[in-house]
This record gives C-alpha cells, sequence and structure tokens, in this order.
C-alpha cells in the first residue's frame, strides 16, 4: 500500500501545472517535466494534485510519480541546495565562470564544467554551496564532484557532502610485529 502516493500535492502561488502525457511544472525557478506511466491518473481540484492508480500493482510506481511530481514542483518554486566540503591540507577549489577548478592533491588542477541549470558559490574555498531547480541533476552534479577525490577512510581527506559521517579505519600498528627488524 503506497502511503506516498495518496498524499495530495498542494500547488505554491506562481507555479502552472499542465497535466496530458507528461506533468509540466512552470515557476519562478524554471520548469520541470514528469512523465506519467499508464494505469496511473493526476487530477487538479483546484490547487490541489491527486494521484491515482489502477490497481495495487501499480503502487510502486504511484509512489515514486507522486514524489517525482512533489519534488518538480518544490524544485520550480523554492529550488534545492547541496552543500559540500574539501578536507585537506592544499585542497580548494575555484569558480572561473561556469567551470570549477579543484586542486584536491593530484599534480594538475581538475577542471569541472557545471551543467547548465546548475549554480555553484564557493564559500571559503573549502566550502560549496550548489543550487538547482532540478533535484536529479543536482544529486548527480554533487556525486560527481564528490567522485573526484571520496574521503580517504584513513585520514578523511577528500571531498564530502556537509554533514557525512564517516568512519575512520585505523591504520597500521607499527614496529614490533613480524618482519621488524
Amino acid at each position: 500500500m503506497s502511503r506516498i502516493g495518496k498524499k495530495p500535492i498542494t500547488l505554491p502561488k506562481g507555479v502552472d501545472v499542465k497535466i496530458g502525457e507528461r506533468i509540466e511544472v512552470k515557476g519562478p525557478k524554471g520548469s520541470l517535466s514528469v512523465p506519467i506511466p499508464n494505469g496511473i491518473s493526476v487530477k487538479n481540484n483546484g490547487g490541489v494534485i491527486e494521484l491515482v492508480r489502477e490497481n495495487d500493482k501499480l503502487a510502486a510506481l504511484h509512489g515514486l510519480t507522486r514524489a517525482l511530481a512533489s519534488n518538480a514542483i518544490t524544485g520550480v518554486s523554492a529550488g534545492f541546495t547541496r552543500e559540500l566540503e574539501i578536507v585537506g591540507i592544499g585542497y580548494r577549489v575555484e569558480l572561473k565562470g561556469r567551470v570549477a577548478v579543484f586542486a584536491l592533491g593530484y599534480s594538475h588542477p581538475i577542471e569541472f564544467l557545471l551543467p547548465t541549470g546548475v549554480d555553484m558559490k564557493v564559500e571559503k574555498q573549502t566550502q560549496i554551496a550548489l543550487t538547482s531547480h532540478d533535484r536529479e541533476l543536482l544529486g548527480q552534479t554533487a556525486a560527481n564532484m564528490r567522485s573526484l577525490r571520496p574521503p580517504d577512510p584513513y585520514k578523511n581527506k577528500g571531498v564530502r557532502y556537509k554533514g557525512e559521517q564517516l568512519r575512520k579505519k585505523v591504520g597500521k600498528a607499527g614496529a614490533g610485529g613480524k618482519g621488524a627488524k
């Protein structure tokens, strides 16, 4: 039983929704579209959007479609933000137009082209704030940036999400064991 799919979505002011084969959402931050799978119908009842499924086999798609529609409506009205931290001596980022230049301990700087629809703000040189109206694109961009230098399990250096809890591994025991001279 999909509880998420049954929740109605209230439309904020300034958001227009057109329902056809896709849900077309337009707002002050941009426009997005969400596909409607077969067996799920969408109704707009005076500023409240409701999704109804034909049978219980579509429960997972029902909840997914409702979540995607809700994210699209929230994105075009308020937008989404994802924050990253860079930890490590000499690790930093610099923004040059639409290109983020990372210095992450490699022999060369890494240039990362921001996709259209994603904006980046550098607070200090080790704090990044990504904003977008498209939640999926924002999450993928943040994941791609994190993959440039994922956090090291021994020293916890690298690019991480803000507030991400990391498990630090214990290093080698040192001299005194087998093979020590």
